[in-house]
């Protein structure tokens, strides 16, 4: 990456800095967002071609010029512009060190609704692979440090849709996971991730006017959904990818401590530990999504609801939920919903 300029705060405020990596995943003539140069004689950003502007073969090689002296950036007014380029090409977001915090969160979320909208269309092992690339970018992110995790739990949906429902999923098990096990490994963070965000793909061979349905279901509407973690677990093994973490999750995320879920009504250890922290993350992300019969619930109250229902669900893990959003240290939470239907519509 070139060296990040010292000498006008200013600009690191306002520019990002572009690498030839990003710069080269641009359209070639057609560079999608304004372009500026770094004046190193007088230390200011002068325009160098606006968006959509056709470049020469002479600009191109300038501009490829002064990226490599590290002269190049973008304007972060143009960030909605940048952020859509990179969410195609996610492993961007690791080699921009100018990216903050929340942008990166925002970025990685939304690469991962659009793979896995893609996913539930078509869960076969060509549509997988584009999908598990992005996870592993996410993965390698939070490997890096563990609290980034709570810039994302700040961004969780609250519109009902099966893949914000699995990116809520993810988002939630793994602030629960990583912060109660000790000791994990790399392998361990991308399969447990991979298992929350997958939980629920079964629902993709239930037809979808259930999943709409303004109000109860009758007995044999719900008996089309009762099979779906089953089935969860035989499509990934169908398409190549079957661990114990994504069995598990998978298969035990409607189980019940008292053996009142489904598919096998297991009880307390019966049920896996991943199977257990699913089924709490999977819950929370249904209360707290509006539905077409009901309205969301505030995240606090999810929590103490699931706290109080403690012969069903894990109370180490509700209890640490709850710690979550009551601890007020999360901060102010952001409307993600709002960001990416602002992003699709463009």
């Amino acid at each position: 990456m070139p060296r990040k300029r010292q000498n006008n705060e200013n600009i690191d405020e306002q520019y990002y800095q572009i690498s030839p990596e990003i710069l080269s995943s641009f359209p070639k003539y057609h560079p999608p967002v304004d372009l500026f140069s770094f004046r190193e004689d007088i230390a200011v950003l002068a325009p160098y071609c606006r968006k959509g502007q056709r470049l020469s073969n002479e600009q191109v090689e300038e501009v490829a010029d002064i990226c490599t002296k590290g002269n190049l950036f973008v304007a972060r007014s143009d960030h909605h512009i940048y952020s859509r380029h990179i969410v195609k090409q996610l492993d961007l977001v690791l080699q921009d060190d100018h990216l903050t915090d929340a942008e990166i969160a925002e970025i990685c979320i939304h690469a991962l609704l659009i793979q896995m909208r893609g996913f539930y269309a078509q869960p076969v092992k060509t549509m997988f692979e584009p999908l598990y690339k992005d996870v592993m970018v996410v993965t390698e992110y939070l490997w890096g440090d563990k609290h980034r995790i709570n810039t994302f739990i700040r961004r969780l949906f609250r519109k009902d849709e099966m893949a914000r429902h699995a990116v809520n999923t993810m988002i939630v098990g793994l602030r629960l996971w990583m912060y109660s096990t000790q000791e994990y490994r790399r392998k361990d963070l991308d399969r447990v991730t991979l298992a929350l965000l997958l939980h629920d793909i079964g629902m993709s061979k239930v037809p979808p006017f259930l999943l709409k349905k303004n109000g109860p279901l009758k007995l044999e509407e719900r008996e089309k959904i009762l099979p779906h973690p089953l089935l969860g677990a035989k499509m990934m093994q169908k398409t190549d990818v079957s661990f114990d973490e994504l069995v598990h999750a998978c298969f035990q995320h409607h189980e019940r401590l008292d053996g009142s879920g489904y598919p096998q009504h297991s009880k307390d250890r019966q049920i896996t530990r991943v199977g257990r922290l699913t089924a709490v993350a999977d819950s929370f992300s249904a209360m707290i999504c509006e539905r077409p019969w009901r309205k969301p619930k505030d995240m606090i109250t999810a929590c103490k609801e699931l706290v109080g229902d403690h012969l069903r669900y894990d109370q180490e893990m509700t209890s640490a939920l709850l710690g979550v959003f009551a601890s007020g240290n999360l901060g102010q939470l952001v409307d993600m919903d709002a960001i990416v239907d602002a992003r699709d519509s463009e």
